[in-house]
C-alpha cells in the first residue's frame, strides 16, 4: 500500500503520541519529520542501553550539532526516560521531543504524571474512511477493520487473527502484565460478546469463571494497553432516570470480529450489528480526537429502556446518532432517537443504516452509514449537521 495521508495534524512544540500497535505513529512519524534523530526502543540493543542508564538520553541530544526534532518510539519501554526528557524540554532550546507509546501502563505504574511537562497528549487511530479515500472498501471494513497494520498485509486476515498473539506475545506476557494467560484468553473471549453493549463484569467474571476483581484487573491490562474503550452514559440535565454502566468497545472492529468466537449455531446479524456499530464508534473517537477534542462521546440509556447508541455533544454541536444493520428502516426503529429528541430538544438526531437513500422519516434524518463515514472529516462538523 502506497503511504496514505492522516488528517491527524501535531502541536507545536513537544508532544506524547499513543494509540494501539499497528496504528502506523512509527509511519508517520517516520514521513512526517524526516529530518529527526530516531530512538527506537523496539530495538533490542537500544532499549538495552536506555534501560541500563536513562541518562544516556541528554548525551545523545546535547551532541547534536543543531536543534532538531528526537523521536523516541515506544517510550513506555523506559519510563525513567521523561524525566531527563522534560528536563531537556525545560532548556528551552529548540529541541522537539515526539514520544510515542503503545501503553500507559508501566508510566502509570512509575508514578509519573504524563502531564507534568510541557508535552502534551494526542492520539492515532486506526485509519477513517475519508483518508482511505476511493480505496475505502465499507463490506471489507466491517470485516478486516481499518488497521494500517492490517490493510498494508498481503494476507489481511492473517495478520489479524494473529494481532492479539502479538501483544499477547510481546506486551503481556513479556512485561508480566498478568500471571495467567489461559484465564486472560478466556476472558478476551467472554468480553468479545460485551462489544458494543453495555458492560457488565460480574456476568463477565462468571463466564470466565474468575472472581470479578481478576476480571477488573484483565479489563485495565486491555484500556492500559488502548485495545478497548468504555462510553460513559450522557445525563447533562437528564429528565428521566439513566443506567450508570459503560458501555464497550474494541479499539478497531476487525479486532473484535477476530476475537468473536462464531459457529453453527451463531447467526450472522449477532456478530454484524455490534461490528457496524464498533466501526461507526471508531470513527467518532478519531474524528474527534482530531478535531482538537473538542466534543465529547457518550451513548444514552434510560432505566425504561429507551436507548441512542452515540451522543455527540460540545461547542455548537449536540446530535444523537443510532446505528441499524438494516437496508430498511421502520418507525419503531426510531424510538430511541424521538424519546431523546423528546428530552433533549436542541439536539439534532441522525440513523445510520444500510440502505442506499436519504430519508426524512418523522423529522429524523436516515443516512446510508457508508456515505456518513465517508463524509467524516477533521474540523468539519458532522455530515448532514
Amino acid at each position: 500500500m502506497e503511504f496514505i495521508s492522516r488528517f491527524f495534524q501535531p502541536p507545536a512544540g513537544s508532544y506524547y503520541l499513543f494509540g494501539p500497535r499497528g496504528t502506523g505513529k512509527s509511519a508517520w512519524t517516520q514521513r512526517y519529520y524526516q529530518d529527526a534523530l530516531p530512538i527506537d526502543l523496539l530495538q533490542p540493543d537500544t532499549l538495552r542501553r536506555f534501560r541500563a542508564r536513562p541518562e544516556r538520553i541528554r548525551e545523545v541530544v546535547h551532541a547534536q550539532s543543531q536543534d532538531r526534532v528526537i523521536v523516541i518510539d515506544e517510550v513506555q519501554r523506559v519510563p525513567e526516560l521523561l524525566s531527563a526528557v522534560h528536563a531537556l524540554i525545560e532548556e528551552k532550546r529548540g529541541w522537539v521531543f515526539v514520544l510515542t507509546g503503545s501503553s500507559a501502563r508501566k508510566l502509570k505504574q512509575a508514578g509519573i504524571d504524563l502531564m507534568a511537562g510541557r508535552a502534551v497528549m494526542r492520539t492515532l487511530h486506526p485509519f477513517i474512511a475519508a483518508e482511505l479515500g476511493a480505496t475505502f472498501n465499507f463490506q471489507a471494513s466491517l470485516k478486516l477493520g481499518m488497521l494500517p497494520m492490517v490493510l498494508d498485509s498481503e494476507n489481511p486476515q492473517d495478520v489479524l487473527d494473529g494481532y492479539i498473539e502479538i501483544y499477547m506475545r510481546e506486551e503481556i506476557q513479556a512485561e508480566g502484565l498478568v500471571r495467567n494467560l489461559g484465564g486472560f484468553s478466556r476472558f478476551l473471549e467472554s468480553i468479545s460478546f460485551s462489544h458494543g453493549q453495555i458492560l457488565n463484569l460480574s456476568n463477565v467474571a462468571r463466564e470466565c469463571e474468575v472472581e470479578r476483581k481478576t476480571v477488573e484487573g484483565y479489563l485495565s491490562v486491555l484500556e492500559d494497553l488502548l485495545l478497548c474503550f468504555r462510553l460513559p452514559v450522557f445525563t447533562k440535565r437528564a429528565r428521566r432516570a439513566t443506567v450508570r454502566h459503560h458501555k464497550f468497545y474494541f479499539f478497531d472492529t476487525g479486532v473484535y470480529r477476530s476475537l468473536r468466537p462464531v459457529g453453527p449455531l451463531d447467526r450472522g446479524e449477532e456478530t454484524a450489528g455490534p461490528a457496524i456499530e464498533g466501526l461507526v464508534a471508531q470513527h467518532l473517537r478519531a474524528w474527534i480526537a482530531y478535531s482538537q477534542n473538542r466534543y465529547k462521546l457518550f451513548y444514552w440509556r434510560t432505566r425504561g429502556g429507551s436507548e441512542v447508541d452515540f451522543v455527540i455533544y460540545g461547542p455548537g454541536l449536540f446530535c444523537a446518532i443510532e446505528v441499524k444493520h438494516a437496508k430498511r428502516i421502520h418507525r419503531t426503529d426510531l424510538r430511541g432517537l424521538k424519546a431523546f429528541r423528546d428530552d433533549y430538544q436542541q439536539a439534532r438526531a441522525f440513523m445510520l443504516y444500510r440502505g442506499s437513500e436519504n430519508l426524512l422519516i418523522d423529522g429524523i434524518l436516515c443516512i446510508p452509514c457508508e456515505d456518513f463515514l465517508r463524509r467524516l472529516r477533521p474540523e468539519e462538523r458532522i455530515p448532514y449537521y
